[in-house]
Protein backbone atom coordinates (compact mmCIF):
# COMPACT_ATOMS: atom_id res chain seq x y z
CA UNK A 1 0.00 0.00 0.00
CA UNK A 2 2.83 2.43 0.84
CA UNK A 3 4.50 1.77 -2.52
CA UNK A 4 1.27 2.57 -4.40
CA UNK A 5 0.80 5.76 -2.40
CA UNK A 6 4.42 6.77 -3.03
CA UNK A 7 4.13 6.10 -6.77
CA UNK A 8 0.84 7.99 -6.96
CA UNK A 9 2.34 10.94 -5.11
CA UNK A 10 5.39 10.94 -7.38
CA UNK A 11 3.19 10.82 -10.47
CA UNK A 12 1.12 13.74 -9.29
CA UNK A 13 4.22 15.75 -8.42
CA UNK A 14 5.74 15.12 -11.85
CA UNK A 15 2.50 16.07 -13.58
CA UNK A 16 2.22 19.30 -11.65
CA UNK A 17 5.86 20.06 -12.33
CA UNK A 18 5.30 19.63 -16.05
CA UNK A 19 2.31 21.97 -16.00
CA UNK A 20 4.24 24.54 -13.99
CA UNK A 21 7.20 24.34 -16.37
CA UNK A 22 4.94 24.88 -19.38
CA UNK A 23 3.11 27.75 -17.70
CA UNK A 24 6.44 29.31 -16.81
CA UNK A 25 7.50 29.26 -20.44
CA UNK A 26 4.51 31.28 -21.60
CA UNK A 27 6.24 34.63 -21.28
CA UNK A 28 4.13 36.69 -23.64
CA UNK A 29 0.91 35.80 -21.85
CA UNK A 30 2.55 36.54 -18.49
CA UNK A 31 3.69 39.94 -19.81
CA UNK A 32 0.16 40.72 -21.01
CA UNK A 33 -1.35 39.59 -17.70
CA UNK A 34 0.97 41.85 -15.71
CA UNK A 35 0.57 44.86 -17.98
CA UNK A 36 -3.21 44.54 -17.66
CA UNK A 37 -2.85 44.44 -13.87
CA UNK A 38 -0.56 47.48 -14.04
CA UNK A 39 -3.16 49.38 -16.04
CA UNK A 40 -5.85 48.56 -13.46
CA UNK A 41 -3.72 49.19 -10.37
CA UNK A 42 -4.84 52.02 -8.11
CA UNK A 43 -1.43 53.19 -6.88
CA UNK A 44 1.86 53.95 -8.55
CA UNK A 45 3.83 51.36 -6.60
CA UNK A 46 1.53 48.55 -7.80
CA UNK A 47 1.70 49.89 -11.36
CA UNK A 48 5.49 49.84 -11.22
CA UNK A 49 5.66 46.34 -9.72
CA UNK A 50 3.39 44.83 -12.37
CA UNK A 51 5.11 46.80 -15.13
CA UNK A 52 8.49 45.42 -14.01
CA UNK A 53 7.14 41.85 -14.11
CA UNK A 54 5.63 42.50 -17.54
CA UNK A 55 8.94 43.89 -18.75
CA UNK A 56 10.88 40.84 -17.52
CA UNK A 57 8.56 38.43 -19.32
CA UNK A 58 8.43 40.57 -22.48
CA UNK A 59 12.24 40.65 -22.65
CA UNK A 60 12.45 36.86 -22.33
CA UNK A 61 9.75 36.45 -25.00
CA UNK A 62 11.70 38.83 -27.25
CA UNK A 63 14.92 36.87 -26.74
CA UNK A 64 13.15 33.64 -27.70
CA UNK A 65 11.57 35.31 -30.72
CA UNK A 66 14.97 36.59 -31.90
CA UNK A 67 16.50 33.12 -31.40
CA UNK A 68 13.58 31.57 -33.27
CA UNK A 69 14.07 33.90 -36.21
CA UNK A 70 17.78 33.09 -36.29
CA UNK A 71 17.00 29.36 -36.28
CA UNK A 72 14.50 29.85 -39.10
CA UNK A 73 17.18 31.59 -41.17
CA UNK A 74 19.50 28.65 -40.51
CA UNK A 75 16.77 26.18 -41.47
CA UNK A 76 16.21 28.04 -44.75
CA UNK A 77 19.93 28.27 -45.54
CA UNK A 78 20.63 24.63 -44.72
CA UNK A 79 17.49 23.48 -46.53
CA UNK A 80 18.45 25.36 -49.69
CA UNK A 81 21.93 23.85 -49.53
CA UNK A 82 20.54 20.33 -49.19
CA UNK A 83 21.72 19.82 -45.61
CA UNK A 84 18.60 17.92 -44.58
CA UNK A 85 19.58 16.98 -41.02
CA UNK A 86 20.91 20.42 -40.17
CA UNK A 87 17.85 22.11 -41.66
CA UNK A 88 15.54 19.89 -39.64
CA UNK A 89 17.53 20.52 -36.44
CA UNK A 90 17.36 24.28 -36.99
CA UNK A 91 13.61 24.08 -37.65
CA UNK A 92 13.10 22.16 -34.39
CA UNK A 93 15.11 24.78 -32.52
CA UNK A 94 12.98 27.50 -34.10
CA UNK A 95 9.84 25.69 -33.00
CA UNK A 96 11.09 25.48 -29.40
CA UNK A 97 12.00 29.17 -29.27
CA UNK A 98 8.79 30.37 -30.91
CA UNK A 99 6.70 28.28 -28.53
CA UNK A 100 8.69 29.60 -25.57
CA UNK A 101 8.11 33.19 -26.71
CA UNK A 102 4.35 32.86 -26.46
Amino acid sequence: MNIKLTLLSAGIALSLGSVAAYAGENHLQEAIKHVMMAAKAKDGKSVAQHAEEAQKHAKIADEHLDAGLKSLEEAIDHGNQGHDDMAQKAAKEAEEHLKASQ
